[in-house]
């Protein structure tokens, strides 16, 4: 696939700087930089879902305690 991308002036020397700098092609650059964001937005959703789970897992605990405690008064 080809895609165009239009970059300013300030990310178009980045990219240049980038390139010169780890010697790989400028698309090189942009597919890793693509690679990596993706990786990043995974590791991200994962961490909010288990963060989530975390979460709801207290909030259950404190239920099932407070249940408890009232089943064990006897009534």
């Amino acid at each position: 696939m080809v895609a165009t991308v239009r970059l300013d002036d300030n990310l178009e020397n980045t990219l240049n700087r980038v390139s010169k700098i780890l010697h790989k092609k400028k698309s090189d650059v942009i597919r890793d930089a693509i690679a990596f964001y993706a990786q990043n937005i995974e590791e991200n959703k994962k961490s909010r879902i288990l963060s989530a789970v975390k979460k709801t897992k207290n909030i259950d605990k404190k239920e099932f305690k407070d249940f408890k405690d009232i089943s064990d008064d006897g009534l």
